[in-house]
């Protein structure tokens, strides 16, 4: 079966100009990605915040909250959509593209095996374009049999997944590793929610947690192995984190 193209829109209307909309995807820029539900989605401010932040600092000006919202609402309304995977992306000029296209799947998803690479992505902590590293390595991955990609530091400093966050698990508490990364909505809703830390992780520390998890506006999954060390799956923790994440309530997104 074909997969559907998304339902996107410019400033609010349907993008019809194939020359424009190739040009802007391919530009400078940045963007943040939700999952909608019924026509809310979790950390709505969250992502208004990270969106304005991202605008003034590459732009230097702002980005209306409100006006995201509308703009949001109005394609879903015109794609039909109330369940959607929903990415708003900035370019020069303030352009605002809004991409309206099939939902992630509910619920966990598969254990993920990693593996890691010496990169760590320029302005971690936007959400940008451009990034050909972290695609070129999240490849490599998937070529060589893992999931994903881990980036650290030449020095062996966990930062990231290519596209995910990363936690892991030591029987007591919930440890995020503290080297520059984008800070993803769901890590940002999860880490007050669970018993969390912020410290630097190494590859050398891995064989002292129990477990490890991913997430993104996708998904929450299991780490099973990252390289030659290898984790279980550990149920009650995943289900505390699905739990958490549970609790957080969708936010309406029409204003």
């Amino acid at each position: 079966m074909t997969t559907p193209l998304p339902h996107t829109e410019i400033d609010g209307t349907p993008a019809t100009d194939p020359g424009l909309l190739a040009a802007l995807l391919t530009g400078y820029g940045h963007f943040t990605a939700m999952q909608v539900r019924d026509g809310r989605t979790k950390g709505l401010a969250l992502h208004l915040d990270r969106l304005d932040r991202s605008t003034r600092e590459l732009f230097g000006t702002e980005l209306d909250g409100k006006r995201v919202r509308e703009l949001v609402a109005g394609a879903l309304a015109n794609a039909g959509r109330r369940d959607a995977s929903v990415r708003v992306y900035v370019y020069p000029g303030v352009r605002t593209v809004v991409t309206v296209a099939d939902p992630a799947p509910d619920g966990p998803g598969a254990p993920q095996r990693l593996t890691t690479v010496d990169y760590w992505r320029p302005a971690p902590h936007i959400k940008h374009l451009g990034g050909f590293g972290q695609r070129y390595h999240g490849e490599a991955a998937r070529r060589a049999g893992y999931d994903e990609a881990l980036l650290t530091s030449p020095y062996g400093e966990i930062a990231e997944g290519a596209v995910t966050n990363i936690a892991f698990w030591d029987g007591t508490s919930v440890t995020w590793p503290s080297a520059p990364c984008l800070a993803g909505i769901t890590m940002a809703l999860l880490e007050p929610r669970l018993n969390s830390t912020r410290r630097p992780v190494t590859l050398a520390d891995l064989p002292g947690f129990r477990a490890a998890f991913v997430t993104n506006s996708r998904t929450i999954a299991p780490v099973t192995a990252i390289d030659e060390v290898t984790f279980p799956v550990d149920e009650d923790l995943m289900g505390r984190v699905f739990a958490a994440y549970g609790a957080v309530e969708g936010d309406e997104i029409r204003p």
